[in-house]
């Protein structure tokens, strides 16, 4: 598993709060012993510090990690359902197919895996949307493909077109 910059757990715990409310996250985390103090918390950073420095950045296996993964798993198998979790899975074993017993990408599947990454973040997005299927790729990713999504824009699914943009609709001069 990739280890996540400062940045991108400030991130992750930013579009949390996002969809579950500041407090409620925080409230969460009391919950599951990850934080000691019930006192509020001022904004999503100040949360990502407080859990980030409990858990080293997620690299040690405390409290603070195993809640910070438990909150973040049980957002995404709400919005994914048991039916798209299992599809998931089909899509990350093509992911996997790419990688060596090293888990770095194999040379020759490099293509293969650029289609499957992409049809996984693109069914990902169909149910959470951009940011956070960005995020969890990332999470779940190995450094080899870590790397890829982080050279890759965000927002930009990795297929490499970007969304559809539709312009307003302007009336016409027969009107």
């Amino acid at each position: 598993m990739a280890q996540l910059t400062q940045k991108e757990f400030r991130n992750a715990i930013t579009l949390l709060a996002n969809e579950m409310g500041l407090q409620r996250l925080r409230d969460r985390f009391v919950k599951l012993n990850a934080l000691v103090t019930r006192r509020k918390v001022a904004s999503p950073d100040s949360l990502a510090d407080q859990i980030y420095m409990l858990s080293s950045g997620l690299r040690r296996q405390v409290v603070a990690t195993y809640a910070f993964h438990a909150v973040w798993s049980e957002h995404l198998q709400a919005k994914l359902g048991e039916d798209g979790e299992k599809h998931l899975e089909k899509l990350a074993e093509a992911v996997n197919a790419c990688l060596g017993e090293d888990e770095q990408i194999v040379a020759d599947k490099a293509a293969e895996l650029d289609a499957a990454l992409a049809e996984y973040e693109t069914a990902l997005i169909a149910a959470v949307g951009v940011d956070l299927a960005r995020m969890d790729m990332l999470m779940k990713a190995v450094p080899a493909v870590a790397e890829k999504l982080r050279a890759a824009p965000s927002g930009v699914p990795l297929g490499g077109a970007a969304p559809p943009v539709t312009a307003p609709e302007t009336p016409s001069d027969s009107e």
